[in-house]
């Protein structure tokens, strides 16, 4: 690792001229402590300096086409010897002593994983539909020397049998026409000339790679097939490649795994792009491989309906691609209109939104139909606020909470192998969750006091929303909260019961409001203002039909009673009061892991890029990142209002405060 003190002995200090990568001051400061950062290239050439560009792993152009940073390397370097060489792939190549068989190991398995996950390069450039289906021979022009390129597109006429040649490179866009008559000039048959396409999917049907140096023959070498090299590069010379006449040789030879250590894990520096502290390959490669994921999963979305205006930033957000992002109506012909403009477009939708017909109009026009809903864990406030998601879930079969359909994360948690990398991470989320008290919405941190009588149960009872979906399709016939209520105290005559309203409710925002007279008369406490965190922490059980807070009850290792068919019922962790059948039995950490960390997408509200569950638990400990904004005072104000009416002129008295049966 370059760091304070690696200089020439003696010396002027080197420089890292930082012009061309997306990193502030900080994050080069964390990833090269002690070297002096510039945003040119110093005057005095006397002094060792080098021009950072990216690695191999990158992000998709974002904003202004803005990219997130996710590794840095040389792109140039000058001056005299120093540490800093150590950032040029050819020079650590050409030095020794650095293979150990530790290394050379970690990037055997490091090479195979970043093949597998097709996240090298311009990933997000998308598929060509005019790639050739069957074997072709691909030419990567990646430099912008028409000499060479020229040279090179002889020497594959010359060599080409009948397989079909596909011309591939950034230095088309400006030049389409030029190299379309170069190609005819080298006399090649059969060749499709590509000014832009994901390198993964041209590589794929490729039998040989033609490079004049670039990253893509730097890829197909990495991916085994056989490059031959018209231009200098750090991967040439080695032995791995066919070189042309002319090229410079190499004083010894390396193989493919010693070129990707070299260049990859030794020249190239990480960084966490939330967190902007350095990071390791695996690291980098598992985000960006996410997003990789991400992106093609988005593709297909052309068009979203039933999105209410305050989400379309935020839905827009998490289905963004490298074809942009999807298109916002409001009916169901301008949907299809839209859905059949991208050749296997799919409609996006939110389910409670969505329009009438929909779903029959878009299967008799087999256009994929793919329902969004809010995330396990949301934000810090209420959806019914305004207040956008921090994490969504996309579900083309159905949604978890509708247990007429086999949902995505029904047959996930079905199916899924969960190795036990997956089930260290889910145990580090699910602990994390309960440490910092999180749950769905994050309604403060403190806690009400109940005062528990010693010597009896202790069940909570979370108020649900009653035209929610989840208790309309999976509240297993019980409709309403005071029904539940009753069920409880029926079964449980001795416990001390805690009934707990919904959030949406209290706000006036949503239907379910009980009277309190009528609550009292089978509760023995109403809660309002604790936070739920605090209340899972004091009880024995939770009785629910559908809420969510069953689930979060589970990670803290309560006893949870299910009257209705809640996603996380039926896998032998809950106490089912309907048979539910899932065809297999889940540990704790396998559930957590498939609806936490598999099923749902979550957003970085300081990046707005895709992220995992760690980094949004992470910023849940910053409140100033989730301050709300006048269309949610507005919302909260209506909600107010909404209360002081049914307060004032309904026969149901508010529930507010904590309230033990019997109390004035």
């Amino acid at each position: 690792m370059i760091g304070e003190g690696d200089r020439a002995a003696g010396g002027p200090p080197p420089r890292l001229v930082a012009r061309r990568v997306a990193l502030g001051a900080k994050s080069l400061g964390a990833l090269f402590p002690g070297v002096a950062i510039v945003r040119r290239v110093p005057r005095d050439r006397r002094a060792p300096y080098v021009t950072l560009g990216e690695g191999v792993l990158r992000g998709m152009p974002r904003d202004r086409g803005r990219a997130a940073c996710v590794s840095v390397t040389a792109a140039a370097i000058g001056g005299p010897p120093s540490p800093l060489d150590r950032l040029d792939a050819g020079r650590v190549l050409a030095s020794r002593n650095w293979e150990t068989s530790q290394l050379l190991a970690h990037a055997a398995a490091a090479r195979r994983d970043l093949v597998a996950a097709t996240a090298g390069g311009a990933w997000w450039e998308g598929d060509y539909p005019d790639l050739p289906r069957e074997p072709y021979v691909l030419a990567a022009v990646d430099t912008d020397d028409e000499a060479a390129a020229a040279a090179m597109l002889a020497a594959v006429g010359a060599a080409q049998s009948r397989r079909p040649l596909v011309v591939l490179g950034p230095f088309l866009s400006d030049h389409l026409g030029r190299m379309k008559s170069l190609v005819e000039g080298a006399r090649v048959r059969n060749a499709v000339v590509i000014a832009s396409c994901d390198p993964w999917a041209a590589l794929a049907r490729a039998e040989r790679v033609y490079s004049l140096g670039g990253e893509i023959g730097f890829l197909g070498l990495l991916a085994d097939r056989p490059v031959s090299c018209f231009g200098p590069a750090f991967y040439a010379g080695w032995g791995a490649t066919d070189d042309a006449a002319g090229m410079p040789r190499r004083p010894f030879a390396r193989g493919i795994d010693e070129i990707f250590a070299g260049a990859c894990l030794v020249a190239t520096r990480y960084v966490d792009p939330f967190r902007q502290v350095p990071a390791t390959f695996d690291e980098a490669l598992e985000i960006v491989a996410d997003w990789r994921a991400q992106e093609r999963a988005n593709r297909s979305i052309a068009v979203c309906v039933g999105m209410q205006f305050w989400k379309r930033r935020r839905v827009a957000d998490f289905l963004r691609s490298g074809v942009g992002g999807p298109a916002f109506r409001r009916s169901v012909s301008g949907a299809l209109a839209a859905a059949r403009r991208r050749p296997g477009g799919a409609i996006a939708t939110w389910p409670s939104r969505m329009p009438e017909g929909l779903d029959a109009a878009a299967a008799a026009a087999g256009i994929p139909l793919i329902r969004i809903e809010d995330g396990f864990v949301r934000s810090v406030g209420l959806g019914s606020d305004f207040l956008p998601p921090a994490s969504v879930v996309l579900d083309q079969r159905g949604m978890y909470f509708d247990p007429r359909v086999t949902s995505d994360l029904e047959i996930l948690l079905r199916e899924a192998a969960f190795d036990e990398p997956l089930l260290d991470r889910a145990r580090l989320v699910a602990d994390q969750l309960v440490h910092r008290g999180i749950t769905k919405y994050n309604l403060g941190k403190r806690a009400e006091a109940v005062g528990w009588p010693a010597g009896r149960r202790r069940i909570l009872v979370p108020g649900q929303v009653e035209d929610d979906l989840s208790v309309m399709l999976g509240g297993g016939g019980i409709r309403g909260n005071l029904e539940l209520l009753k069920r409880v105290r029926e079964a449980d005559g001795d416990a001390f019961i805690v009934y707990k309203p919904h959030p949406d409710v209290l706000a006036g925002h949503r239907k379910g409001a009980v009277r309190e007279q009528d609550v009292r008369q089978i509760a023995d406490a109403i809660v309002t203002g604790a936070a739920t965190a605090a209340l899972l922490g004091e009880i024995d059980e939770l009785h629910t039909l559908t809420s969510l807070a069953g689930f979060e009850a589970l990670l803290r290792r309560r006893r949870v009673v299910v009257y209705g068919r809640p996603f996380y019922a039926g896998w032998g962790l809950t106490d089912d009061r309907l048979v539910i059948d899932r065809g297999r039995k889940l540990t704790l950490e396998e559930l957590v892991a498939g609806t936490l960390i598999l099923y749902p997408r979550y957003l970085d509200p300081v990046t707005r890029l895709p992220c995992g569950p760690e980094v949004i638990i992470e910023r849940l400990d910053h409140p100033e990142l989730w301050r709300v904004g006048p269309l949610v005072w507005a919302r909260r104000l209506q909600g107010a209002a909404v209360r002081w009416f049914v307060d004032r002129f309904s026969r149901a008295p508010a529930l507010v405060g904590a309230r033990q049966k019997g109390q004035e």
